[in-house]
């Protein structure tokens, strides 16, 4: 696997036959350890960066040229597009991402007068849920930003690159990954709430225990998937609930508060998406007094709880994330596991004792490969930061 900057220069030089060094940035991928479906919600969120993520190396041009390359899609070759030519286009295949952050960019207000040669290389496994699509456009961003020294404020490069998932792309997500890819701090998670964007930093001790992210080797695609259902449904009971409750989202309720009126949401489907969001706000705030307390099997019991949430009431899951799961569960040195990312398929993460982890890999891979029929890939999550240009070898 490709991942220092000599390697990775050197591709570079060959694919756009230059002699030239190109500059290096990189954008991490996230996990979210509690807090999921939350963040269009109004709720909270408590995602890390994590080491996996996207490079991206690039020279300005002395035209108006634009030409995008990526290791992981070659068949695709190199992509060519305009300054001019910035409209999302099917054939331009992933690299609509980063041109939908170069037209957001200039529609800002920022001076992008050339054009350049950039190439993309992503250790995070294509469809897995880790935000590969954010990552891509915080590795843009802060590429753009570096060349051609805009001064982006970092909070506008994270609400420009939700923009491009919203509106350039047409996936109805809320701001998490691009926030959590933007604001990352190693050995650290973020408690966001996600509408007022107000944060928190939290470090993570984890004592003994590592943090194993599970693939389940099933790819998901947001666009194509139920997530802008989901966030319907959501829309909809919070609607119901508004007409007679002064609330802005689902997240200014507590589960009480839930509880004594959700009989104002008609749909019993609706019903349980909004119990979900409410009750996993409620969690996500819980799982940070635990860990500032230093009580991880607290915060693993959250986390079981929120998976079941997600499988029960969101019907978000599927067999591949639930055998996961709950096969984790049952193993010893396990503190807790659930899925991460939206869902249908990608990731699970799980709290384990770093003395029982090659146990588990194998226990869990046994049992998911007799269910599923092909098995999952295990990958030990370090938590690093943020998007960022690299200035030596990675």
């Amino acid at each position: 696997m490709i991942t220092t900057t000599v390697n990775l220069t050197s591709e570079f030089q060959s694919i756009f036959n230059t002699s030239q060094t190109p500059r290096t940035f990189f954008a991490p991928g996230r996990i979210n350890l509690i807090g999921e479906h939350t963040d269009y919600n109004g709720g909270h969120v408590f995602p890390a960066s994590i080491s996996f993520g996207t490079y991206a190396l690039s020279i300005k041009r002395n035209d108006q040229k634009l030409r995008f390359y990526s290791m992981n899609f070659p068949e695709t070759g190199i992509i060519e597009s305009d300054l001019s030519e910035l409209a999302y286009d099917e054939k331009d295949n992933w690299a609509n991402y980063p041109k939908g952050m170069l037209l957001y960019l200039k529609e800002a207000g920022h001076e992008i007068n050339q054009g350049a040669d950039i190439l993309y290389y992503g250790n995070i496994p294509n469809g897995a849920g880790l935000s590969s699509s954010a990552s891509i456009e915080l590795a843009t961003g802060v590429l753009l930003d570096g060349l051609f020294n805009l001064n982006i404020e970092r909070l506008a490069m994270i609400q420009l690159g939700k923009k491009v998932e919203n509106q350039y792309i047409g996936v109805n997500s809320g701001i998490m990954d691009q926030f959590a890819i933007g604001m990352g701090k190693r050995d650290h998670a973020i408690l966001l709430d996600c509408e007022t964007l107000n944060y928190q930093y939290a470090p993570i001790v984890l004592n003994g225990h590592a943090i194993i992210i599970i693939n389940t080797n099933k790819q998901r695609t947001l666009a194509g998937s139920k997530y802008n259902e989901r966030r319907a449904q959501c829309e909809q009971a919070l609607s119901e609930l508004q007409q007679e409750l002064s609330i802005n989202s689902l997240g200014d309720l507590s589960p009480e508060e839930f509880e004594t009126n959700k009989h104002l949401i008609r749909d019993e489907t609706n019903r349980k998406r909004a119990k979900h969001a409410v009750y996993e706000n409620a969690r996500t705030l819980l799982a940070l007094e635990k860990l500032q307390q230093g009580d991880l099997n607290a915060f693993g019991q959250l986390m079981n709880e929120s998976h079941k949430s997600l499988r029960d009431d969101y019907e978000v899951t599927g067999l591949e994330l639930n055998t996961i799961a709950e096969t984790a569960w049952e193993q010893e040195g396990v503190l807790g596991a659930r899925m991460t990312g939206a869902g249908f398929g990608g990731c699970a993460i799980a709290v384990v004792e770093k003395n029982k982890i090659d146990d588990f890999k194998k226990n869990v891979n046994s049992i998911y490969r007799e269910k599923v029929g092909y098995e999952a890939t295990f990958y030990i999550a370090t938590i690093g930061d943020g998007a960022k240009e690299l200035t030596e070898e990675c």
